[in-house]
């Protein structure tokens, strides 16, 4: 044999050596994924809670917060507040100059006295008397008074300041003990909500103390944005935690139905059409279906009232098992290959 023939064989071998390499590199890598098969899964009825939420994102507000505004114009010639004292309702927190006022106040008793003297009991005596009352009523809005409890949470006045009235805010009162929490909900949902229904608030700048809260309010007219129908709902905190304050969002759990030690089976479990629900029994081998009445119906477990008892195994939705994922990614997906799922910890 010459040279010439010896290398073409040797180079002929390799490259059927090669290939065979390559076959088996492939049925390795991505054989047992070409052909994944589901892989069925069960859970047992058996007795547990069961609880249906509703959640909703919301901010915490004061139960009560009001401007004091002046109830007449003039002057600011005090102010005997500032942001973050505390405050009774009456209490005063700032003064115009009086002395327009009281002299309307003097000229007004002066014509009520006059027309006493003259013994009048006519007309002209009624509106002496009323004027009297108002210049008396202007005198007192030169005291600008808290309009309830609470802490200085805004001034925007000061002495020397001309104020036009009612109109112009000059402080604001804000409970900071008394905070309730304001969320919004779907329209599909608020007709699941009554007052005094139980709720855990979570307070996104403190996620590792949870609120326990009640439902307080549910708005009776709804807000539209954007085509989205939502309701009000405002929830009382029950020992809200120091440092809680207005403004700050959170989430909330309402509990809005609730049993205990009852027949349920995983919510993934049921399938539901119309007013129909009906779950896969596996029964010797044999997946059978069942049509069942349901009642409570939370996120992870769904009731059932009747047509399965305890002890039956119910059909989960088949989880699709395959290898070597990360490498059948980076080779571009050869078809033919299955995905992973999680299971949602509901197999057996």
């Amino acid at each position: 044999m010459t040279r010439r023939r010896r290398s073409l064989l040797i180079n002929g071998l390799l490259v059927v050596v090669l290939l065979g390499a390559g076959v088996a590199g492939y049925l390795v890598f991505f054989g047992s994924s070409g052909n994944a098969q589901p892989t069925a899964r069960t859970a047992t009825a058996a007795n547990r809670d069961v609880s249906e939420v509703v959640t909703a994102a919301g901010t915490v507000q004061s139960s009560f917060s009001a401007t004091a505004s002046f109830g007449t114009s003039g002057t600011v010639t005090e102010v005997n507040v500032k942001v973050g004292d505390a405050v009774t309702k009456g209490q005063q927190l700032a003064k115009l100059d009086p002395t327009q006022a009281q002299l309307q106040v003097d000229i007004a008793q002066g014509n009520l006295d006059t027309a006493a003297l003259k013994g009048t009991a006519t007309t002209a005596y009624r509106q002496a008397e009323l004027a009297l009352k108002q210049a008396q009523d202007a005198l007192a809005a030169t005291t600008l008074t808290a309009p309830g409890d609470g802490t200085i949470t805004s001034v925007t006045g000061s002495v020397g300041q001309k104020v036009g009235g009612s109109a112009s805010g000059f402080a604001v009162v804000t409970d900071l003990k008394n905070l309730v929490l304001h969320a919004n909900v779907s329209e599909s949902d608020v007709s699941k909500l009554k007052a005094d229904q139980a709720a855990t608030v979570t307070v996104n700048a403190m996620a590792t103390q949870p609120i326990q809260a009640k439902v307080a309010q549910v708005d009776l007219t709804p807000t539209t944005s954007n085509n989205v129908v939502q309701y009000g709902v405002t929830l009382s905190l029950t020992a809200p935690p120091a440092g809680l304050r207005p403004g700050q969002s959170a989430s909330v759990e309402i509990t809005v139905s609730q049993v205990s030690n009852v027949l349920a089976v995983p919510a993934a479990a049921v399938q539901t059409v119309g007013n129909q629900s009906t779950v896969q029994v596996m029964e010797n081998g044999v997946e059978t279906r069942k049509t069942v009445e349901v009642g409570v119906r939370g996120d992870q477990y769904v009731e059932i009232k009747s047509g399965l008892t305890a002890g039956e195994e119910v059909v989960l939705p088949p989880v699709t098992t395959s290898t070597n994922t990360n490498r059948q990614q980076q080779q571009g997906n050869i078809p033919g290959t299955g995905g992973q799922r999680t299971n949602g910890g509901f197999g057996r």
